[in-house]
């Protein structure tokens, strides 16, 4: 699958459907840290759904490495996205690089913290 799908080319996924569904799933999962959805936050970095297969693949991050839930959050991912419908397989890959900065937040969550 490829690593490197960015945001901005979800719309364009041949998948449109089953993806604007993942999409929305993600958007049900928060930060424990911080009152924002882990889309929104800017902590998905890759996401590749396959519109016949059922099969996603998520790159994503943390705000920090030092995350309390570091361990877990992966599974939570996972688990959420297995109850859309017409995902049949999901993998959750965490990485490090490039940090996560508030930089990667969407303007609906930059106005939510007020860092506009």
């Amino acid at each position: 699958m490829d690593n490197n799908i960015s945001r901005e080319n979800l719309t364009n996924s041949p998948s449109q459907n089953l993806q604007a569904d993942v999409v929305s799933a993600l958007k049900t999962v928060y930060d424990p840290e911080i009152p924002i959805n882990i889309y929104d936050l800017g902590l998905i970095y890759g996401l590749d759904v396959g519109d016949k297969s059922g099969e996603v693949y998520v790159q994503m991050t943390l705000t920090t490495p030092n995350c309390p839930v570091a361990q877990s959050f992966p599974q939570l991912v996972e688990n959420t996205l297995l109850q859309v419908s017409g995902v049949e397989r999901v993998t959750v890959e965490l990485v490090w690089d490039p940090p996560w900065s508030t930089d990667r937040m969407s303007e609906l969550a930059r106005k939510q913290l007020d860092f506009l």
